[in-house]
């Protein structure tokens, strides 16, 4: 462990010297425009050095990412095997498992159908589903869609995890999801019912992290619109913005393109297969690449338009894009965005994505239109990584940030 400090101390220090040239290059290209070639290329080596050395120290086998400034990518790239065992190299087309940043999406889906006026935010979720939905310890109180949205609804942190999160290997459908499943899950009669789901606060009172939440949503969707929770994103989302390799099913994609999934343990890759997980596949089962992902990114960063094409009004975006919190909250929530609006001097909005396999990190900085995308295929099952992968991915966060920093400085 101690080791793994020091490293972690000396490349701080290293990337210093990583992007000195290039801080030099900014310096020339203003005041003399003579950078040369030569001084580029041996910035991107360092660069590609200290995130090979921060993956291994973080054991991901592989990373797709990307910078977004001013609304357009402007770097990606791949590192490492994606498929350890054929030795298959990560590139910015590379599909992962995207986990909770799936919420993003289905968030999006859902208030592109509020814009067509088929429901209010502060509806009663009730006026919609065909079973009665109360925290049993309020019953009397209305929990609303946006309430839903922002994770406070008082369903509590996900119970029964491995019947909750459950997946099933291939891509069969499970004729019992969404309906009678969330009736038996969500309700005191049900058979998969139990009482932790819901939290003692009020809904509307405290923030409570809830996967079962976003699958509510989801089946909202099917209802307001009458199809297939994933036809309906692709025909308004993934189409439209020209994601066809992006999806909630794996049938619809070439399977061979996948990160495989794996576990670090003891100095071994354990691999998962590729599951489909269906039973809140809205909250956590999107499959996309840095690539396809990009072009959903810059539509939010753009007032809801990528490539003149609009998949959302620019009020609605920016409503997704505020907290909603109260003074007890730990965490600030949007509408399917983590969110930390300007305090101290920071502002910004985004997603994390943790699962057996994967870890990803999206991060938005609306202040300087920049944004970092980074997609990674392995997390340990209990989703527990030491602290010092944790620390070692977000190094990696970091420096790209960095990077984004200086490529925005160069194209202003």
């Amino acid at each position: 462990m101690k080791k793994q400090i020091l490293t972690l101390i000396i490349i701080g220090i290293f990337i210093g010297v990583t992007f000195s040239p290039i801080a030099v290059g900014i310096t020339l290209t203003k005041e003399q425009n003579i950078v040369s070639d030569s001084t580029q290329d041996l910035s991107e080596t360092l660069f590609d050095i200290y995130i090979k050395t921060l993956m291994r120290i973080a054991h991901k086998p592989s990373i797709s990412a990307c910078i977004i400034v001013n609304n357009s990518v402007v770097w990606s790239k791949g590192y490492g095997y994606y498929d350890l065992e054929n030795k298959k190299p990560a590139t910015k087309d590379t599909l992962y498992l995207m986990a909770s940043v799936s919420k993003t999406i289905t968030a999006t889906a859902l208030m592109q159908l509020y814009e067509k006026g088929l429901f209010k935010l502060d509806d009663d979720i009730n006026k919609y589903l065909p079973f009665k939905l109360r925290n049993p310890n309020h019953p009397d109180d209305n929990i609303t869609i946006e309430m839903l949205l922002s994770h406070r609804s008082s369903l509590a942190d996900d119970n029964l995890y491995w019947l909750c999160l459950s997946y099933l290997p291939g891509d069969p459908d499970v004729p019992d999801y969404p309906m009678p499943w969330l009736e038996e899950y969500l309700t005191p009669n049900g058979s998969a019912y139990s009482p932790d789901t819901w939290s003692e606060d009020r809904p509307g009172q405290k923030y409570y992290y809830a996967n079962v939440g976003f699958s509510l949503l989801g089946y909202l969707v099917e209802i307001l619109s009458g199809q297939n929770f994933n036809e309906y994103c692709k025909e308004h989302i993934f189409t439209p913005l020209q994601m066809y390799n992006t999806s909630f099913r794996l049938k619809d994609l070439n399977i061979s393109n996948i990160a495989v999934p794996y576990d670090y343990n003891k100095g071994t890759y354990f691999a998962h297969p590729n599951y489909g997980m269906y039973v809140i596949h809205p909250a956590c089962s999107l499959r996309t690449s840095v690539e396809d992902y990009s072009h959903f990114l810059i539509a939010h960063m753009n007032g809801g338009v990528w490539n003149n094409v609009s998949i959302l009004n620019e009020s609605t975006v920016e409503m997704m894009h505020i907290a909603h919190f109260s003074p007890e909250d730990k965490y600030n929530y949007g509408y399917g965005w983590e969110v930390k609006n300007p305090l101290f001097g920071k502002n910004y909005y985004g997603h994390s994505g943790g699962w057996p396999g994967v870890h990803n990190q999206v991060t938005v900085k609306p202040n300087k239109n920049m944004s970092v995308i980074i997609f990674s295929n392995e997390l340990d099952s209990e989703l527990l990584d030491t602290k010092i992968e944790r620390t070692a991915f977000k190094f990696i966060n970091k420096a790209i940030f960095l990077k984004a920093n200086i490529l925005n400085m160069l194209a202003s």
